[in-house]
């Protein structure tokens, strides 16, 4: 019998070769991907807001797509980003922000609220934006809670045997909020896998019914919106050559006069279509000369290279939220 040790060593440098060339492969699609702004070890399925002072706050998907949800929903309703640092402050302590069917008693949902006091029936309370809706309606009714401290707001509408527990979420939340709310543009963002092509034909409307899903959403969120971007029939001018808009699956959200109030309602609705892009299969958003993609997610937010032209306020999405789907 032929050992290892008496294997000639020309033969043991033909058996390693295949293993090189392969190792070689890796390391060059690895260093081809890290230039292209992909980073091919990063975990996916993840969402961080990150500023400047170091603060960093990490959080999975279906996180993000709640906590958008409260700051969408009290954009919505009018309230100030302090009613959504409660919000997600209180349902960092009752459910880590997950929407779950189980807790103490008859708890259930984001905020666990029960049916017993009046909250609502199980299947209401398991829709986010009638829980959200219903924390709001309670926290209105809390005289001075934008003054107050966190954990005082957030117990006055949950009457929880531990009030002092929310104090302990006021960091975090208030990160979240801040980003959420539009107040720390392009600080919020998700590290996804790339949708794949839908290969969807447009519908009467000329969006495709992805591009449908997602308007719908974004207009149960928001509340109505000013949007464009397609029309019946489909377009076909007025766009970058590979524009997804002549595809049918883009919309452009307006927020005009382009003041520092837009700017913040529109961060808020590009914040959320990168929190829900898992969800809703984004590809882009572009605003405020800023883009965003699936594709090289792992790289957040991206300075945007407008096109030239006359209408700068339109090419560097200044006026519009750019949102394109697979």
């Amino acid at each position: 019998m032929t050992t290892a040790a008496d294997t000639p060593p020309r033969r043991r440098r033909l058996y390693l070769l295949p293993l090189t060339i392969v190792l070689v492969l890796v390391v060059g699609a690895g260093i081809v991907a890290w230039r292209s702004g992909i980073n091919p070890l990063a975990r996916t399925g993840v969402c961080s807001v990150e500023f400047e002072d170091g603060t960093d706050v990490e959080i999975d998907t279906e996180q993000a797509e709640n906590a958008s949800l409260m700051a969408a929903i009290a954009q919505q309703r009018g309230l100030p980003a302090r009613a959504v640092s409660i919000a997600i402050a209180t349902a960092f302590q009752e459910s880590k922000i997950h929407n779950v069917e189980h807790g103490d008693r008859d708890s259930v949902g984001l905020f666990q609220q029960r049916p017993s006091q009046g909250w609502g029936t199980v299947r209401q309370i398991l829709r986010p934006p009638y829980a959200i809706g219903a924390f709001y309606d309670q926290l209105e009714e809390v005289d001075g809670y934008e003054s107050m401290d966190l954990h005082d707001a957030a117990q006055a509408v949950q009457r929880s045997a531990d009030g002092g527990a929310y104090e302990q979420h006021e960091l975090p939340a208030r990160a979240l909020a801040s980003a959420l709310t539009g107040n720390s543009p392009a600080t919020f963002s998700c590290t996804i896998d790339s949708p794949d092509d839908s290969g969807q034909s447009e519908r009467r409307n000329g969006l495709t019914e992805n591009a449908n899903l997602m308007l719908r959403d974004v207009r149960s969120a928001f509340g109505e919106l000013s949007v464009g971007g397609f029309e019946s029939g489909g377009i076909d001018s007025g766009h970058s050559s590979d524009s997804a808009h002549y595809e049918g699956r883009a919309v452009d959200f307006f927020f005009t006069p382009v003041n520092a109030n837009a700017n913040l309602a529109g961060w808020s609705l590009a914040h959320y279509a990168v929190a829900n892009a898992e969800r809703l299969d984004v590809k882009t958003v572009i605003y405020d000369d800023k883009i965003w993609t699936a594709s090289r997610s792992s790289s957040g937010w991206r300075d945007y290279d407008a096109p030239d032209g006359p209408n700068q306020q339109t090419l560097r999405h200044l006026d519009h939220v750019h949102v394109d789907v697979a």
